[in-house]
């Protein structure tokens, strides 16, 4: 791909916004790769990946006339992570305990990050362990020992829709249990 551009980012912004085509192409062939990486790393799904790199350049189009962008990189990034987020959530891979601290420290920054990331992993631990018996065996199936929805449902002989619905409560729960926890922190700092 060709990085070598005429124009700064801040320059083809402008000239998207004014229905530019061949201002989109140069950033899609700038950005492509990195936006593509970003993805991939987090998915390990090549197809996938593409996908949303797809609905992030398409995004990028379609909005271009009320997208205020000042940071392209940055506004690339939180693109990727909120399809990315939305795309594990549709399919129920992941527990996002990581991003969880990181959504916490954004908004409680004052919070000490060691104590925050601490306190965080003892009240995820709890949390699992005060689960109803059934709901603990499946959110630790599917989270910790990274079975499908599908391989649960056959290993439990349960549907699959009961499996979603337990991991779906669970998953509510605790991320408003953790980020009341991370407000709490930040109210002692």
């Amino acid at each position: 791909m060709n990085n070598q551009s005429t124009f700064s980012d801040r320059e083809l912004l402008f000239k998207l916004r004014q229905g530019d085509k061949s201002a989109f192409d140069e950033l899609y062939e700038k950005h492509w790769e990195r936006v593509y990486n970003q993805s991939f790393k987090k998915l390990r799904d090549p197809e996938l990946s593409k996908d949303i790199t797809q609905d992030v350049f398409i995004h990028l189009w379609s909005h271009r006339a009320v997208n205020s962008i000042e940071n392209l990189p940055a506004y690339l990034f939180t693109a990727v992570r909120n399809n990315v987020f939305r795309t594990l959530k549709q399919e129920s891979r992941f527990i996002p305990i990581d991003e969880l601290i990181l959504e916490a420290r954004a908004q409680y920054p004052q919070a000490d990050a060691v104590l925050l990331e601490k306190e965080f992993l003892k009240h995820y631990e709890s949390f699992v362990n005060a689960m109803p018996p059934a709901q603990q065996q499946i959110f630790r199936m599917r989270y910790h020992e990274d079975y499908s929805t599908q391989e649960i449902a056959e290993m439990l002989n349960l549907s699959r829709g009961t499996v979603q619905n337990q991991l779906t409560r669970a998953v509510t729960m605790l991320k408003a249990s953790l980020l009341s926890i991370a407000f709490l922190l930040s109210q002692h700092q």
